[in-house]
């Protein structure tokens, strides 16, 4: 099969570094489970084949079959209080003993208090709340208010953004791998270039991102009709941050032409940037914000929509209506999560971290010409591997190598476009185990930059 260099949301698992893996994998019953799983599950884009198998997890690590353990700093961005915190799961056991499923005509207790939780955090009059067993499903809630708010049904997003996998959320992401043979879409998306600085059809050190910004009006001028545009806060996959100056202008666009701003800030909320949500950041407000991943608190699958009050104005309208939309297991996992970093003071932990990771990736950077770029807030952190910082050629093998390298000596992440290593841990990460993990790093990138 042909390799994707270029893929955003995760590294290339069909490449012969891939194979090469599994002879690293030196325990029968990992390797039977490995069989077994190939045997029985659909394959498909960027999961199959699977890494390892895994047996148990805890605080920052997982645990696979043959006791080999991995300093996670992927975890699908669930993991802002690590795995099977005490916490969070001593309040669902609580709840599983009353009560763990609400039926949709019904609401609980829980529910009605994250709901009122999240309007608390949230500025404004962002405080109307729908749940959702996951973010696409939060994703496809957006896209039907939106609708109904605007009367319009166009929306513009970026290429290269994940929104989610169901029919309506690839239809407005940016990604080939969740496209590709599907045909038809839905109809009425336009993209646009994501914000970035060091590559990119605009990319200029002089006038820096504001160029997206100004392609956005470009396009609502020209397209006409639009309702909304979707975008991620602070991209995930390969950590592009976004000027004040871009963000500044976006808003004042939006309202300007009367288009919703929905900001996706599912792998990104609650403390991963250092604030609780990321567009806190940058002083503006978003019409529409969708939340999950960590919403859950590491266990549960929960997502959310929070919209301003003035939206309520869908009630002869199902815009969610899920089995487990009123979880109240979900709901106490994300309200322990939300008042364990609050107690913990964890805002200000990331922040600390952040400068010492800055320091430290940035000191990385000037050891090996192999990173052309690092970039990064809170505890996510983007490091560009490139062959030439002029040409700024894609570094994939090198990647690779880098990202099994670390995997050998424990410690996992991502890698975003090819060359990207996304470094995204718990929250509750020591400092100690940071310094380890970037130890691993080093090494790795030391034995790739001498590679050929």
């Amino acid at each position: 099969m042909t390799e994707n260099h270029n893929r955003t949301e995760g590294d290339i698992n069909l490449s012969e570094a891939r194979r090469n893996w599994y002879a690293v994998i030196n325990d029968t019953d990992t390797q039977a489970y490995l069989k077994e799983d190939a045997e029985h599950f659909l394959h498909q884009a960027l999961s199959t084949p699977c890494l390892d198998v895994l047996a148990s997890c805890d605080g920052i690590y997982l645990t696979d079959l043959s006791g080999k353990r991995y300093m996670d700093f992927h975890g699908n961005n669930v993991h802002q209080l690590g795995y099977r915190h005490p916490f969070v799961i001593g309040k669902i056991k609580e709840q599983l003993d009353i009560l763990p499923f609400s039926p949709r005509r019904f609401t609980n207790v829980p529910a009605v208090e994250l709901a009122k939780k999240l309007g608390e955090l949230l500025p404004g009059d962002l405080n109307r709340v729908l749940f959702a067993p996951g973010g696409t499903s939060a994703i496809s809630m957006a896209l039907k208010l939106a609708r109904v708010v605007t009367g319009k049904h166009k929306i513009i997003s970026l290429w290269d953004s994940f929104h989610g996998a169901s029919m309506d959320a690839i239809s407005v992401g940016g990604e080939q791998d969740f496209r590709k043979d599907m045909g038809p879409l839905m109809p009425g998306v336009e993209r646009i270039p994501p914000p970035m600085t060091y590559r990119g059809p605009f990319a200029s050190a002089q006038q820096g991102d504001l160029p997206y910004a100004d392609y956005l009006e470009y396009v609502i001028e020209k397209e006409g009709d639009i309702g909304a545009f979707m975008i991620e806060t602070i991209r995930n996959t390969d950590v592009q941050i976004p000027s004040q100056a871009y963000w500044n202008r976006v808003r004042e666009i939006c309202t300007k032409h009367k288009v919703l701003l929905i900001l996706d800030e599912i792998p990104i909320a609650f403390g991963r940037t250092g604030k609780m949500f990321a567009f806190e950041h940058y002083g503006i407000e978003p019409d529409i914000i969708c939340l999950g991943k960590g919403l859950g608190g590491g266990v549960m699958p929960m997502a959310a929509i929070v919209a301003r009050e003035g939206y309520n104005i869908a009630g002869e309208i199902s815009l969610g209506h899920f089995t487990h939309e009123k979880s109240p297991l979900g709901s106490v996992a994300a309200l322990a999560m939300l008042e364990y970093m609050e107690q913990h003071h964890l805002l200000q932990k990331v922040q600390d971290d952040e400068a010492f990771m800055s320091e430290a990736l940035h000191g990385l950077k000037d050891k090996f010409p192999l990173i052309g770029d690092v970039r990064g807030i809170g505890l996510l952190w983007g490091v560009e591997l490139v062959k030439d910082r002029n040409t700024k050629e894609k570094a994939v093998k090198e990647s690779e190598m880098v990202m099994y390298e670390c995997l050998k000596n424990g410690m996992s992440f991502k890698v975003s476009q090819g060359n990207v290593i996304q470094l995204s841990p718990p929250l509750i990460i020591s400092r100690e185990e940071l310094t380890e993990a970037l130890k691993i790093l080093e090494a790795a990138i030391e034995i790739a930059s001498h590679a050929h």
